[in-house]
């Protein structure tokens, strides 16, 4: 009989560290990938989509909750693919290298928002909005001053700070109240998500009957 290895219970996580919440935005997951690409690999890559900036070429993917899209009626989701494609360059310059992550919503998907047409917003609100050395540089102001403004942006913020339920309730309470932060004017928000910083995980609570809570009770 083999011994047995010793099998460590996982360090217990404190609840009350700090949280961010953010309005949930109903439309559909999607994700854009950059990478450097090296001159000699130019042939070879994978990439979707290549662009060059700054002396430098980058590669181009985008993705959709399930699986990596193109251009075409059949392969993209929605538009998204030919929009990274078509703004490839701005998207390099405003975003760099990483994956992010974010919804693709507005005209046409899921809710619609009474919007006149798409508009991508970032998960990563910390990212969106952290300066650089310069202390002036930030994904934010990159977009702001592109030719992409308006239509890529950072989810909502609704609350920020060490977690309690009562802040939890109250965003929820607001939207439920005065509509979308994301869209101002419409009235039929889906939600909020929660992320929790020290245990890196996301939790969501929906304006429907799938969570029920006080503000509920005057629907």
């Amino acid at each position: 009989m083999a011994a047995h290895e010793f099998a460590p219970w996982p360090k217990t996580k404190r609840l009350f560290r700090d949280i961010v919440v953010t309005e949930k935005i109903d439309g559909t997951n999607a994700a854009i990938q950059i990478s450097k690409v090296r001159d000699d690999e130019l042939t070879a890559t994978d990439a979707g989509r290549l662009t060059y900036v700054d002396r430098q070429w980058y590669g181009l993917s985008a993705q959709s909750r399930t699986r990596i899209i193109t251009p075409g009626k059949t392969t993209d989701h929605y538009g998204f693919a030919g929009w990274v494609y078509d703004n490839a360059a701005d998207l390099v310059c405003i975003l760099g290298e990483g994956v992010h992550f974010g919804e693709w919503w507005g005209q046409g998907i899921q809710r619609r928002y009474d919007m006149p047409g798409k508009v991508f917003s970032l998960f990563n609100t910390d990212r969106w909005f952290k300066t650089g050395e310069d202390g002036l540089d930030s994904v934010a102001t990159r977009a702001e001053l592109s030719s992409l403004a308006g239509q890529i942006r950072a989810v909502p913020v609704l609350y920020s700070g060490t977690f309690r339920e009562a802040s939890v309730v109250n965003a929820i309470d607001t939207l439920h109240l005065k509509g979308s932060v994301a869209a101002p004017g419409f009235m039929n928000p889906e939600g909020i998500c929660v992320y929790h910083t020290q245990t890196r995980n996301v939790f969501k609570v929906t304006l429907n009957n799938n969570d029920s809570g006080k503000w509920e009770a005057a629907a």
